[in-house]
């Protein structure tokens, strides 16, 4: 079985939601347990607010998400200035900002960061599906 949805989408924090329900709303067709698709949430709204924040000068990010059997995969894409994971300083505690890579590591069960050095950057989420008995993505991954 194979879901994919794939938006381009204005670098705008009214972006976010369209996307989180679109993927929410495959995810629960699905039948896929709640506390993954609150977790898949998570992950792709930080991942989306990141790219919102700070991949100036782009005016636009694309987001795409694929259900590959019991794994959902997501690639947040930006045409920013790129960046290096590795020399982003963990937030102080009780800091408003700052905890979005944080949050990103220990919910995905995989996450790979590619800089494109001046031409933005790529975050790919992986998390593994848990179906609920009967549900439909149990039925179809059968197949």
């Amino acid at each position: 079985m194979e879901a994919t949805i794939a938006l381009r989408l204005p670098r705008d924090a009214a972006s976010v939601p369209l996307i989180r329900q679109m993927l929410d709303g495959t995810l629960r067709s699905l039948g896929v347990d709640s506390q993954i698709r609150d977790d898949i949430e998570l992950m792709l709204t930080e991942a989306c607010s990141n790219v919102i924040r700070h991949a100036e000068p782009s005016d636009d990010y694309t987001v795409s998400t694929s259900v590959l059997d019991d794994r959902c995969i997501i690639k947040v894409i930006d045409n920013g200035g790129g960046f290096d994971p590795d020399q982003i300083i963990n937030p102080e505690p009780g800091a408003e900002h700052g905890r979005g890579l944080l949050i990103m590591r220990a919910l995905a069960d995989d996450i790979r960061f590619v800089n494109r050095h001046e031409h933005g950057a790529v975050v790919c989420l992986e998390k593994r599906l848990r179906y609920a008995p009967g549900a439909a993505g149990l039925y179809l991954m059968a197949m």
